[in-house]
């Protein structure tokens, strides 16, 4: 990937709200693949729009053909309501972070930085930014990630955490009105990407650009996002709030899909009933009866094995049917491998869908 395309060329005023994006109807074939499918999508302004799905489902795709690094084979894509669909990367006033942090390695941190106003100081000369304006940018945004001790040194100097601190830097010199990050955090450890969530956020608060984040982490998706979508199979299957995404998935593959453990999913008929594991309640089955009723579902198994989990533990359950999870808490009732067992879910957290895998509503 070549580091120049994360930088576009025309700085936003401080203060310059997110824009408005919207991809009408856009479809990305690649030979007979079709890495996005008729893809409508509205992204708010100042949003922190977060896409999620399984490898090769064409979440990437998405973010290049927003960035202006992908041309669809069909569709428009929109800004602030004018069609961009074949302006340049530079002319969008947008900036974008990839997986790889794409970083200068002859270059100093401050250069790596710097390179997009430099680079735009030198094709304007009158209009472009000062020496002085730069070195401040510079400074300023330093700071602001913690980088200011580590202007001199080269990419090959630095841990993978301070390499994507000044990915993130080099993006956000210009404040642009669109952060695109593609799987920004994927080569840190955990406790790094604590860290990166909480600085991406922090920086999405004083830049107030629309972000848009690429990622396959389920934790990442639901804690950093105002808007989630699911795609799969170059699809958008939903895109609403995280909560409603979780709470009302728009279909089956999306009920799989989101969560950890995975809802359960039954075979009803025609169709099909899911519920979280957080959702079943178990007892001893010689006190189901008088703990558990009334219950929309009420289930029998025996416990096949326990999974600590620090605040609980999963429990896998069997009965005739198969194999199923309930979580439980640090306060309940520990159940343990071989114990019989009754599970119940309130009617609220059964999830209907019909024989399509499309969510029915009571």
């Amino acid at each position: 990937m070549n580091p120049i395309a994360a930088i576009g060329t025309k700085p936003s005023e401080a203060g310059l709200k997110g824009a408005e994006l919207e991809l009408r109807g856009i479809r990305r074939q690649f030979g007979e693949t079709a890495a996005l499918d008729r893809v409508n999508l509205r992204i708010k302004p100042e949003s922190r729009t977060v896409v999620v799905g399984p490898s090769g489902c064409g979440k990437s795709t998405l973010l290049r053909v927003l960035a202006g690094l992908d041309r669809p084979t069909e569709g428009h894509v929109m800004s602030d309501g004018a069609d961009v669909t074949s302006r340049p990367i530079g002319a969008r006033d947008l900036a974008m972070v990839f997986q790889d942090y794409a970083l200068f390695p002859h270059m100093s941190v401050a250069g790596n930085i710097s390179f997009g106003l430099r680079l735009q100081r030198r094709h304007d000369r009158r209009n472009g930014p000062s020496r002085a304006f730069i070195d401040l940018e510079v400074t300023r945004v330093a700071e602001l990630l913690g980088l200011e001790g580590l202007l001199q040194r080269r990419p090959a100097q630095l841990s993978g955490g301070q390499r994507q601190r000044v990915a993130l830097a080099r993006a956000i010199v210009r404040r642009p009105r669109v952060l695109l990050l593609d799987e920004p955090m994927s080569a840190l450890d955990v406790s790094l990407r604590a860290t990166a969530r909480e600085e991406i956020l922090r920086l999405h608060a004083e830049l107030r650009s629309t972000l848009v984040l690429v990622t396959h982490d389920q934790y990442e998706a639901l804690t950093m996002a105002t808007d989630l979508v699911v795609m799969d199979a170059g699809r958008v299957l939903q895109a609403a709030p995280p909560q409603e995404v979780y709470r009302r998935p728009a279909n089956e593959f999306v009920a799989r899909f989101l969560g950890s453990p995975a809802m359960n999913i039954r075979r009803v008929g025609s169709g099909t009933i899911g519920w979280r594991p957080a959702d079943g309640r178990i007892r001893p089955r010689e006190r189901a009866e008088r703990d558990l009723a009334p219950s929309a579902l009420l289930l029998t198994a025996v416990v096949e094995r326990c999974e600590y989990t620090g605040s609980g533990q999963e429990v896998v359950c069997r009965d005739d049917r198969g194999t199923f999870t309930v979580l439980q808490q640090q306060d309940e009732e520990w159940v343990r491998p071989g114990d019989d067992i009754s599970v119940a879910v309130r009617q609220s957290a059964i999830h209907r869908f019909d024989p399509r895998g499309d969510r029915i509503d009571d």
